[in-house]
């Protein structure tokens, strides 16, 4: 089943009823959860360690217990979207959801009882890892645990209907999950500087969202659910894309040039020939049907698949220029 796992982690698998059953507990739960995009997750609570370890202050324990506990508040995230939108019946006919990899109630694969079971295990299990770093660090840590169970809490309904859920993933990916993990990682120490620089990183998420629901825009205004692409329309959303990963450039420069952060993070622009490769399609109108080839892979999945490769590339980047930038500064 490792190969499954392994599968998982990289894509979001489309399977059958009866590969489903074959399936172990792991298996199911990573499919159930949408494991692909846990690497976003990931890459935060590694960026924000890394600061944390550049800064000076670093415990190993709090880190892990951060990294896993972010990871299963996603998914917690994940799962209770699938359930909020099933129950009000958005993923009914065909939704879009539905069509890009197994949705385990829309599908039948899980009962409504065994699919809460997953939510409860999965929440309780980052809530414990949250208390244990509260315990660990000092309650200071509830001004950040309580803002990050209203956005898991509360994401998917109201905040997504209202055209809120992209500015929630800026400051999730950024202050809350980077700053967040600096703070606690470090053993209490605040700062504004970690704040902005994970605006370089949380600007990558945002743009796989705002991909996402260009790609579903019209399925989201037939069920009057009011994400920035249906407010802005499709063409504004992929400009806007494009835009933020100028931005996430033009910050990490800026950075360099002030002597911030090292020429070491500058990494990122290896990324530059991904960035116009997905710039050349985020220019054109999303097409109606289904490519034929490769371009057509992972259909209906379109903008937001080009946004996730290229927020996988410079996030990548991002990372292995801190550790060079660390290594730099801690040994020469």
């Amino acid at each position: 089943m490792v190969g499954v796992w392994l599968k998982a982690l990289r894509i979001i698998p489309k399977v059958t009823k009866q590969e489903w059953d074959s399936y172990d507990i792991v298996s199911r739960w990573l499919i159930s959860t949408r494991a692909a995009v846990f690497i976003m997750t990931g890459l935060a609570a590694a960026i924000g360690g890394l600061l944390a370890y550049r800064s000076g202050n670093f415990s190993w324990p709090i880190f892990l217990l951060t990294f896993f506990g972010l990871i299963f508040a996603h998914a917690t995230n994940n799962l209770l979207n699938d359930y909020v939108d099933f129950t009000k019946g958005v993923d009914k006919d065909n939704y879009f959801r539905a069509l890009y990899g197994p949705h385990p109630l829309e599908n039948g694969f899980l009962t409504k009882n065994r699919f809460i079971t997953y939510i409860i295990v999965t929440g309780l299990l980052a809530l414990v890892a949250g208390l244990a770093i509260t315990y660990l660090v000092g309650l200071q840590t509830l001004w950040l645990l309580v803002p990050g169970l209203f956005f898991l809490l509360f994401y998917t309904w109201p905040l997504k209907y209202y055209g809120l859920g992209e500015i929630s993933v800026v400051l999730v990916w950024g202050p809350l999950m980077i700053g967040g993990s600096y703070f606690v990682v470090s053993g209490g120490e605040w700062s504004n500087w970690v704040a902005l620089v994970s605006l370089v990183y949380a600007f990558g998420p945002t743009t796989v969202l705002l991909g996402k629901h260009a790609d579903k825009l019209e399925a989201d205004k037939a069920k009057n659910i009011h994400t920035i692409p249906v407010l802005i329309g499709e063409k504004a959303s992929r400009y806007s894309i494009i835009v933020l990963w100028v931005i996430q450039y033009a910050l990490v420069t800026f950075f360099v040039i002030t002597g911030q952060l090292g020429p070491a993070v500058l990494l990122v622009l290896l990324s530059i020939p991904k960035f116009i490769q997905m710039s050349k399609v985020m220019l054109q109108k999303r097409p109606e049907v289904q490519p034929v080839g490769k371009e057509g892979i992972g259909w209906p999945l379109y903008l937001v698949s080009r946004a996730f490769v290229f927020n996988r590339s410079f996030g990548t980047l991002f990372l292995l220029g801190l550790i060079a930038d660390i290594i730099i500064l801690k040994f020469f």
